[in-house]
């Protein structure tokens, strides 16, 4: 991307050591990170609490398959009735900017409603620790970005900075959901502000690796996803190099179908009904497709582990983006990250089921594992945090890096290609992606 001019009041995002604002600057990526490390320990205990409530057991997959339809049923309209309530009152007690990060750096400099979207974060984690199918970082990312701005406020920081630091408070969220605090920080400058630059590289990488280590005290620090050892072969880099534009035409589909439901959102009274409907459909199909509730994390670990059978896989490819558009659709506040790499995971290892019949013995598992990342990077149009984030989610060495390089830039390639939105930027119109690459641009020292 080209630079834009420097910003007339001569901040730069971040000031160097000698700039007046350096130690407020610093101070506050500090900040973000204690804080945001501490607020995302809280709520993925008050997640896991809520969870294992509804859903008695250590994993919501095997809870869900224990429990009889009418708990399904229950369950998943109580979380209906709970977010069109929550939405209802939410709108009533605050307005204000967008609570999406993406569109708040686009439009609004970073500045975001600070009670409607710390509502809405509180919402997220009763709703999906009931089952909706939208990702638990959600939450973590939009408070580290509340806490962002109370820092840009109270340091009188300019707008290049609050953006800046809006990113770095959403990667470090994701970050210390996650434990991923390397992923976290390309996640916020390469996604959230759209350029890599080692001048924005730092603040994010200081707030996310403080956040993680925090977040660790009280978390457990492990691997996300436990998978085997796989061994590389030339059928699966032939299988990458193959299978990455098609994954690419898969993904342009889901974030069209996301597209789709983020536009369809329910308005006026809609919002209390949506919400009941759309759940307890969920719930129904919950009884026969239990792999369909949560964030998708359990499924894409049996696909990580060659556990779903074909034709299972080939059903839940198209149910599972369908129950996440769901949940979005009618106004569900959620994350789409995890989502999308179950998604992945599960188009991934189809392919890979494929591609068995004229390679046997090729190991599906990590065809999953490489389908997730080439998905995540192509819906999210950030391919080096893509793989960054999948090394420290599955804890894994190098030995899936080669295969997985080759999917991402072709999946990635095919999607920009055929549609420029990322899964993040799909509220946007064309008139508002050119602001949105704007805004992305980094003011010249």
């Amino acid at each position: 991307m080209s630079t834009a001019s420097a910003p007339t009041d001569g901040s730069t995002i971040p000031p160097t050591l000698l700039s007046p604002n350096a130690a407020v600057f610093w101070a506050a990526v500090l900040g973000i990170g204690v804080l945001t490390g501490l607020s995302t320990a809280a709520l993925m205990g008050l997640l896991y609490l809520i969870q294992h409530r509804v859903w008695p057991g250590p994993h919501i997959l095997d809870a869900a398959e224990a429990q009889g339809p009418m708990h399904h049923m229950v369950v998943l309209t109580a979380a209906g009735v709970l977010t069109g309530l929550g939405q209802v009152l939410l709108r009533r007690l605050s307005s204000g900017n967008s609570i999406d990060t993406t569109e708040a750096i686009a439009n609004f400099a970073g500045r975001m409603p600070a009670v409607r979207t710390l509502g809405s974060a509180l919402l997220s984690i009763f709703v999906v620790g009931m089952g909706a199918s939208l990702g638990r970082e959600g939450a973590p990312k939009q408070v580290g970005a509340v806490i962002a701005n109370a820092f840009a406020d109270r340091g009188g920081l300019s707008d290049e900075q609050r953006r800046l630091l809006v990113a770095c408070g959403a990667g470090a969220g994701l970050s210390a959901a996650y434990g991923v605090p390397l992923g976290g920080a390309l996640f916020a400058v390469e996604v959230l502000r759209g350029v890599l630059q080692l001048r924005l590289i730092l603040p994010a990488l200081l707030s996310s690796a403080v956040a993680a280590g925090i977040a660790w005290l009280a978390l457990p620090n492990e691997p996300t996803y436990v998978l085997p050892r796989y061994s590389l072969s030339g059928a699966i880099v032939w299988w990458s190099v193959l299978a990455g534009p098609i994954i690419g035409v898969f993904s342009v589909a889901f974030i069209r179908l996301v597209a789709f439901g983020d536009r369809h959102k329910p308005t006026g009274a809609l919002r209390l009904w949506l919400p009941v409907a759309s759940l307890a459909l969920l719930g129904a199909l919950s009884i026969v497709f239990p792999q369909l509730l949560g964030n998708g994390k359990d499924v894409a670990e049996l696909a990580f582990t060659a556990q779903v059978a074909p034709l299972l896989l080939l059903v839940l490819c198209l149910l599972k983006p369908l129950a996440t558009v769901l949940c979005l659709g009618s106004g569900v506040p959620g994350g789409l990250f995890t989502p999308s790499l179950a998604t992945g995971a599960l188009f991934g290892g189809l392919l890979g089921v494929v591609a068995s019949w004229w390679w046997p013995g090729i190991p599906t598992g990590l065809c999953a594992l490489v389908g997730a990342g080439a998905l995540l990077a192509a819906t999210t149009h950030g391919p080096l945090s893509s793989i960054l984030l999948m090394l420290e989610l599955t804890g894994r060495d190098r030995s899936f890096i080669l295969p997985m390089v080759l999917a991402v830039v072709g999946a990635t390639v095919i999607a920009r290609t055929l549609d420029e939105r990322s899964i993040y930027d799909v509220r946007f119109s064309d008139r508002q992606m050119q602001t949105l690459q704007r805004a992305r641009r980094p003011a010249a020292v």
